[in-house]
C-alpha cells in the first residue's frame, strides 16, 4: 500500500536524518515509488542531494579535532568522531581503486581507510600502528559506499598501547574488520585515577 505524499515526505526527513547515506535509488526502494518521485519529494522538503548531505555531515565534524593527522592524510571522508572513543569514515569506491580484470576494489584501499580512521581517532599529536589483525570478508566493487566504523577498544597496561577495532561495511554488509594495535606518544591517563 502506498504512502500519502506527504506522509512520504514527512517520513522520506526523518529517515535521512537517521541515516544521511541513502542513496535516492534506495529511498526509492523503500518507499516503492520511482527515483523520480524521490528527487521531486526532496526538492519540495529543501532536502539536498547525497553529495550535498555528506558534505554538510562532513563539516559538522570538523576535521581540526583530528590531532594525529592532516585531513588530506586521512582515506576517506571522516563524517563522525569522538577523539579516544569513536569515530566513522566514508569512501566511495571509484574506477581507480579496483582492478581493471574484475573490478574489485584493492585491498590497500580499505585498509588505508580503516587504518587512517584507527589513527585519527587517537588524541595525541603522534599516533602509529604497531600490529594489526585485518580480514577482508567480501569483495568490493566499483561503485560501493565504504563505511567504516572505529572504536577504541581498550588501553593496553603501558598507556601507551591502544586496541582500537574497525568494520567495514556496504549496505550494511560487512566487507572488512580490523583490530589495530596503535602507539601513542604520550601516556593516557586513565579515568578512574586521581
Amino acid at each position: 500500500m502506498r504512502v500519502p505524499k506527504k506522509e512520504r515526505q514527512r517520513l522520506l526527513g526523518e529517515l535521512l536524518e537517521q541515516n544521511p547515506f541513502l542513496t535516492d535509488e534506495e529511498l526509492a526502494e523503500h518507499f516503492s515509488v520511482s527515483v523520480q518521485t524521490i528527487r521531486l519529494d526532496r526538492l519540495e522538503c529543501g532536502i539536498p542531494e547525497l553529495r550535498e548531505r555528506l558534505k554538510t555531515v562532513a563539516t559538522r565534524t570538523m576535521y581540526e579535532e583530528v590531532k594525529s593527522l592532516q585531513s588530506d592524510e586521512v582515506i576517506g571522508d571522516i563524517i563522525d568522531i569522538e577523539l579516544d572513543q569513536r569515530a566513522i569514515s566514508l569512501l566511495d569506491v571509484t574506477e581507480d581503486h579496483v582492478f581493471q580484470r574484475n573490478g574489485i576494489a584493492r585491498g590497500h584501499h580499505l585498509f588505508a581507510q580503516a587504518n587512517s580512521l584507527a589513527v585519527a581517532v587517537m588524541n595525541d599529536d603522534l599516533a602509529l600502528t604497531v600490529k594489526s589483525n585485518i580480514h577482508f570478508v567480501k569483495p568490493v566493487k566499483a561503485g560501493s559506499r565504504v563505511i567504516a566504523r572505529a572504536e577504541v577498544k581498550e588501553e593496553q597496561s603501558t598507556g601507551k598501547r591502544t586496541i582500537v577495532e574497525v568494520v567495514s561495511t556496504v549496505n550494511d554488509e560487512t566487507v572488512f574488520t580490523g583490530e589495530f594495535t596503535m602507539y601513542r606518544m604520550t601516556e593516557r591517563k586513565q579515568e578512574d585515577s586521581k
